[in-house]
């Protein structure tokens, strides 16, 4: 596996870049509402679970963790991109190879002892990249098998919902769930995963119904994260009302 390699200087050079141009450009909104630090959560390391359901996931999610929270953050991604977009561990990035169960086990120990040594972890525990109306959510064991391992780590349910609605670029939501707090020790792994599967569907159903019952308007609960420009058509709208 490749573990991860931070870099302070390039994490800072990075997240620049991120926020200012790839968000900016591709993004017109993206917003959080939640808490990414509980504060019920306490000293405990944090195991951030996130349904995967777009190639932005890791960009949004880095981008939030740095701007909300002062935990070392570090995030697993599928081995083949992380060989192909090195620069990632400089970010705290470390591979999965899915393909091979040696080496599965050996992120899992990573990532339990990242946790071990007080960082927070975010993690896909889908295991693939679905379409956001995926359901039901199918959860691998990794993340039971990890919460084995570091049985004083608190869970925070992250999910994402995004979509073109109306404007040209597409608008993204982050939504923090309650940390979960269990005897993970005392739970087999099915058990875990199931419990972490109910967990994550149900915020996910809830975020959907957020956005859908504000007829795709950005809900007040959302705070921006990213602010961007109006997009062309709605500058041209200014532009006509103040011609009139």
């Amino acid at each position: 596996m490749l573990e991860a390699a931070k870099s302070r200087s390039f994490d800072a050079l990075f997240s620049r870049y991120n926020t200012l141009y790839l968000l900016r450009r591709h993004f017109r909104f993206l917003g959080i509402s939640g808490d990414l630090q509980p504060a019920s959560a306490g000293g405990r390391p944090l195991l951030y679970i996130m349904n995967h359901s777009s190639w932005w996931d890791g960009l949004l999610a880095y981008h939030a963790a740095r701007v909300l929270s002062s935990r070392k953050q570090y995030f697993m991604m599928e081995e083949a991109q992380l060989r192909k977009f090195q620069f990632f561990r400089r970010l705290g990035a470390y591979s999965v190879n899915r393909n091979h169960p040696a080496d599965v086990r050996a992120s899992l120990r990573y990532t339990a002892g990242l946790l071990g040594e007080g960082g927070s972890v975010w993690i896909y525990p889908e295991g693939e990249l679905l379409p956001l109306e995926h359901r039901p959510l199918q959860l691998r064991e990794g993340a039971a098998i990890v919460l084995r391992l570091c049985p004083e780590a608190a869970v925070v349910p992250v999910t994402l919902y995004h979509g073109l609605f109306f404007h040209p670029k597409p608008e993204a939501t982050l939504l923090a769930g309650a940390p979960l707090l269990q005897p993970w020790k005392e739970l087999d792994r099915s058990s875990i995963s199931a419990l972490l599967a109910s967990c994550l569907q149900e915020q996910l159903e809830r975020h959907r119904r957020l956005i859908l019952d504000n007829k795709g308007h950005m809900p007040a609960c959302f705070r921006p994260l990213v602010k961007t420009g109006g997009s062309v058509h709605e500058r041209y709208d200014a532009w006509r009302r103040g011609g009139r």
